[in-house]
């Protein structure tokens, strides 16, 4: 399938997205996701696939930032359980390398349509434990696999998304980062927004996954621009978006440690992120644009 835009690796967690533009109507989409935890028996595969199969149906990409697995079942784990390993990996005297091959056999038929896997706290927990990396793993069988590259990302990294428009370049800068800390009953994680903002001046979208939450944020700037039609303030919008998760750990609300904790059912899913190209500045030559996220719940 030929797709509108490409993506290469820049650094280890630096890609960029080179959009295809053919006029200034196009548009294109990307499924932003985290904390799919696909190894775990409470992970919706089912959803997983509906929203995989739309990221093809509109030839768009998918993005994942972390804790694609679970992979709490290993020797070296104290959380471990008989109720945390799933059917398909029961058996398996290779715990990780099962996990790992279902996945990728799992993800492999989507790996053309992947930016990057970006790298949560239980693929680095099993890295300092057991000492093999289950991102690099997935992302070298995915490729084998499918005959696609499939990058890895970072903890945290970077995303540029470029088009170009009539001898014209536009772009925008996407920050993914896993996570930290938890999520209060009322605040939702929202706390870290401002804090984020002044520390990451140069993102227009930040993505964060690890607290189960979703929730798109748009915070307003002040900006001092100088370009072909001078120098002037304008305002531009740097949205802040937590992910969700495909993992469902209230269920009934019977028991388990989500629900003795007191914690509440989370949305499932993630979060659709729409690009096209939006007027900008009038200039003598013409029209400036800008290239504009817009976002959907995936649910």
């Amino acid at each position: 399938m030929k797709l509108p835009w490409s993506v290469t690796s820049v650094a280890r967690n630096i890609h960029h997205v080179e959009l295809v533009a053919k006029s200034v109507t196009d548009h294109w989409w990307f499924l932003l996701s985290g904390d799919r935890h696909h190894d775990n028996p409470l992970a919706n595969h089912d959803l997983e696939k509906q929203h995989l199969d739309e990221v093809v149906k509109r030839k768009g990409g998918w993005l994942d930032v972390g804790d694609l697995f679970c992979a709490m079942e290993g020797r070296a784990d104290p959380r471990r359980s008989r109720k945390g390993v799933r059917e398909e990996h029961a058996m398996a005297p290779d715990y990780f390398d099962s996990i790992v091959n279902h996945a990728a056999s799992f993800y492999a038929p989507y790996a053309q349509h992947c930016v990057c896997i970006g790298r949560g706290n239980h693929e680095s927990s099993v890295l300092k434990n057991n000492e093999t990396d289950l991102t690099e793993r997935l992302c070298e069988r995915m490729s084998m696999l499918s005959k696609h590259k499939v990058y890895p990302g970072g903890y945290g990294g970077w995303v540029k998304f470029t088009a170009s428009v009539n001898s014209h370049r536009y772009a925008m800068n996407l920050k993914y980062f896993h996570g930290s800390g938890g999520a209060a009953l009322m605040s939702f994680d929202t706390l870290k927004v401002r804090r984020q903002a002044a520390v990451i001046p140069d993102a227009d979208v930040i993505v964060q996954g690890h607290v189960h939450k979703q929730w798109v944020m748009p915070l307003a700037r002040e900006r001092l621009v100088y370009d072909r039609n001078g120098m002037r303030v304008e305002h531009d919008t740097q949205y802040h978006v937590r992910v969700g998760t495909y993992k469902d750990e209230y269920h009934d609300g019977h028991g388990g440690f989500h629900v003795e904790q007191g914690r509440t059912p989370e949305i499932q899913g993630a979060v659709w992120m729409r690009l096209s190209l939006h007027k900008g500045t009038a200039f003598s030559g013409g029209m400036a644009y800008r290239l504009k996220a817009e976002f959907f719940p995936a649910n």
